[in-house]
C-alpha cells in the first residue's frame, strides 16, 4: 500500500440504510415494535477501519430531513467523516429501510427490503466534488451498490475509473445479493469493475455460482488475479451449526507473492447478530493492508473484527484495536487461558 500521506486512509461509495429489527426473537408479522439502528455494507466498512484509528469517510446521499440527521449523527458517532455525504431536499427523498428478524434453530433469520426509489439512486457524477477523488489511500464499494440501479452503478464505475487514475487503491466486496439482482447481471456489470480492482472480497459460493469457476479453492482466487490486475484476493468461510452458533474462518492469496494465507479457524462463535459481520471481515482486512501492507496481518484482523461483529448487536462494528488485539492474541494461544486478563 503506498505511504503517502492523504487526507483519508479510506472513502467508500454506498447506501446508508435504517434497518429496524423485532426485538429479541419476536416476528414480524406478529411484534407491534421494531429497534432502529443505521447500517450499509459500505458504511459498515468504513465504520470498522475508523475504530481501529484510520481515517475513513462516507459517500452517499440521503434525505435532508429529520431521519437523515439520524443516520448522520450515527455516521459522527463512528468517527467517519460526513464531508462527502450529499443531501436530498426533493419531495421524494427518502432512506432505504430493512426489516430484520432474528433466527432460532430451525428458523432462519430474514431480510425485507424496502429500499426502492431512495435517495441513493438518484446520486449524480456532478455531486462529488473533484478533489474527493485524490484525497484517499484506498477507495472501496460493493456489488450492493452497483445493483440498487442503473444510475448508482453507472456513476459507480466512473468513480472506481477516477480514483485509480488518481492513484487510490480499489477495493470491492462482490457481496452478491438475490433479492437486488440475477446472477447473470451480477456476472455481466462486477466484470466490467475488476480491471480496476486491487483487493478482492469473494466467496467460493459467489466463485462457483456467479462466475462459472471451477477447480478448488485456492486455484479459484488465484485465477481472478490471472484473469484481471488485481493483487489480492480474500475469500471468507462461514460454517452455521446453528443461528446462534457459528465458525469463521479465511483464506487469502497474494499474487505477487504467489502465496496463500490461511490460520484456524474461530469456532463455535456465540452469535448475537451476524448482519455486518462479513463488513466487520472487509474492514479488518483493509487495515491490516493499510496499516502494515501484510497479508497475514490482513487474516488475522480480518477474522478476528468479524468474529467480535457476530457478537454484537446491530450492523456498525464496536470494537478497537486493543480488543481486537487481546481477541487476536487469546486465539493463537493454543496453551491455558488466564481469567485475570480482565
Amino acid at each position: 500500500m503506498s505511504s503517502k500521506k492523504k487526507e483519508f486512509d479510506a472513502l467508500a461509495l454506498g447506501e446508508i440504510l435504517l434497518r429496524l429489527s423485532a426485538p429479541d426473537n419476536e416476528r414480524i408479522v406478529r411484534g407491534d415494535s421494531f429497534q432502529k439502528c443505521v447500517g450499509g455494507a459500505e458504511l459498515n466498512v468504513v465504520s470498522g477501519i475508523s475504530l481501529l484509528g484510520l481515517r475513513t469517510g462516507i459517500i452517499s446521499k440521503i434525505p435532508a430531513t429529520a431521519i437523515g440527521t439520524y443516520a448522520k449523527n450515527r455516521i459522527r458517532f463512528c468517527n467517519v467523516s460526513d464531508d462527502y455525504l450529499i443531501y436530498d431536499e426533493t419531495k421524494a427523498a427518502r432512506l432505504g429501510i430493512y426489516y430484520y428478524e432474528n433466527g432460532a434453530y430451525p428458523r432462519k433469520a430474514s431480510v425485507v427490503y424496502d429500499r426502492k426509489y431512495t435517495s441513493i439512486n438518484n446520486i449524480q457524477l456532478e455531486e462529488i466534488p473533484e478533489e474527493a477523488y485524490s484525497s484517499t489511500r484506498l477507495f472501496h464499494t460493493s456489488g450492493i451498490t452497483l445493483a440498487l440501479s442503473d444510475q448508482s452503478r453507472s456513476v459507480a464505475l466512473e468513480m472506481i475509473k477516477r480514483f485509480k487514475k488518481a492513484g487510490a487503491m480499489i477495493s470491492f466486496d462482490v457481496n452478491f445479493r438475490a433479492n437486488l439482482w440475477s446472477e447473470e447481471e451480477a456476472k455481466k456489470y462486477i466484470e466490467e469493475v475488476l480491471p480496476y480492482v486491487d483487493v478482492l472480497f469473494v466467496s467460493e459460493e459467489t466463485s462457483r455460482r456467479t462466475f462459472k469457476k471451477n477447480g478448488d479453492l485456492k486455484a479459484i482466487m488465484k485465477s481472478f488475479t490471472q484473469d484481471y490486475s488485481i493483487k489480492v484476493v480474500a475469500s471468507t468461510e462461514r460454517k452455521v451449526i446453528s443461528p446462534k452458533k457459528h465458525t469463521f474462518s479465511s483464506t487469502i492469496y497474494n499474487a505477487k507473492e504467489d502465496k496463500y494465507y490461511v490460520e484456524e479457524a474461530y469456532e463455535k462463535i456465540e452469535v448475537v447478530d451476524r448482519i455486518g459481520s462479513g463488513d466487520a471481515y472487509v474492514a479488518g482486512a483493509l487495515y491490516g493492508l493499510l496499516q502494515y501492507d501484510d497479508c497475514q496481518k490482513a487474516l488475522e484482523y480480518g477474522n478476528a473484527s468479524s468474529a467480535i461483529k457476530n457478537t454484537i448487536s446491530g450492523d456498525l462494528p464496536s470494537t478497537d484495536l486493543n480488543e481486537l488485539d487481546r481477541i487476536i492474541a487469546s486465539h493463537k494461544n493454543i496453551g491455558e487461558q488466564s481469567e485475570m486478563n480482565r
